[in-house]
């Protein structure tokens, strides 16, 4: 890899794609719809030809959790047929593929932390057409690197920690969900880490190891519950109200798909073989809230 083509990030105006054009170089190019689309697999060659990239992160997924349930072709051709549609180009290049999994291939029964060992067990059409797309990518490049995340959110875009702000800044009283764990996962840190990742490729080649499936999520654990008043503990510094926040059982928030209770990801395999360690969730809560407000 000569490390001097294009990083092309897939995701068009997502999270993710925002942070890593924002982190990265001028290098990052950053393509969503129309130009890039899963729906039309002809637009994958067409963007080769256009940029012929040194790197691909898969950063685009269908995300919408409880639609996936009746949606189920448009789920798939987005998480599995899709994605490895791209890792077959990447592979026919000769050039590595990230591609963005999820917490939601877990169905959140172990009770401790799952590691990248651990069988996967779905339990909603996401979770599922998300694990296939693992399966697939693996099986169309060698060259693959699969970084399960979880809880994302960030200074834009539509995420948990902005809808809580923006409710807290409305509302005296706020319900949140308290019985289901994971680990929240700011899109910057994840950014820092995949840029981290494909400067180590490009510094000593690739290597064997670095094909598989890791764990990328935020350092530490906590509620939704948790995280909510979290977000708006650090909002209230910059003058916002403090809501009343109260815990509810997932029972009480019914939703179409299934949510896992304890999605907890274990991230040492990520730091043993690329040196990366995810930080601490509420250090980078603070940083997103901060710079939401300095950008208000």
């Amino acid at each position: 890899m000569s490390g001097t083509g294009p990083i092309l990030v897939t995701g068009g105006n997502g999270q993710l794609a925002t942070s890593l054009q924002t982190l990265g170089d001028e290098r990052v190019i950053r393509i969503g719809r129309p130009e890039f689309d899963f729906d039309r697999p002809e637009t994958i060659s067409t963007a080769f030809e256009k940029y012929k990239p040194s790197v691909v992160v898969n950063a685009a997924a269908w995300t919408a959790v409880d639609l996936a349930e009746t949606e189920k072709e448009g789920a798939a051709r987005a998480n599995t047929s899709g994605p490895a549609a791209l890792a077959a180009a990447c592979a026919g290049a000769d050039i590595p593929f990230i591609h963005v999994s999820t917490d939601y291939v877990f169905s959140g029964d172990k009770g401790v932390p799952y590691t990248e060992d651990d069988a996967t067990s779905p339990e909603t059409v996401y979770g599922s057409t998300k694990a296939e797309g693992e399966q697939a990518v693996l099986t169309a490049n060698i060259k693959s690197i699969i970084l399960r995340t979880s809880w994302v959110y960030s200074a834009h875009g539509k995420n948990f920690v902005r809808t809580m702000i923006n409710a807290g800044a409305k509302n005296p009283v706020l319900k949140v969900v308290g019985d289901q764990s994971g680990n929240p996962t700011s899109s910057d840190d994840l950014a820092e880490a995949i840029l981290a990742i494909i400067a180590l490729i490009e510094r000593d080649g690739w290597k064997p190891q670095y094909r598989g499936i890791f764990h990328a999520s935020g350092s530490g654990e906590t509620t939704w519950y948790g995280l909510a008043v979290a977000a708006l503990e650090e909002a209230a510094k910059h003058g916002q109200t403090m809501p009343q926040v109260n815990a509810i059982r997932t029972e009480d928030w019914p939703t179409p798909a299934k949510r896992p209770q304890d999605s907890r990801m274990d991230n040492d395999k990520l730091h043993r073989v690329f040196g990366v360690k995810m930080p601490e969730w509420r250090h980078s809560v603070a940083r997103i809230v901060h710079k939401l407000f300095s950008e208000a």
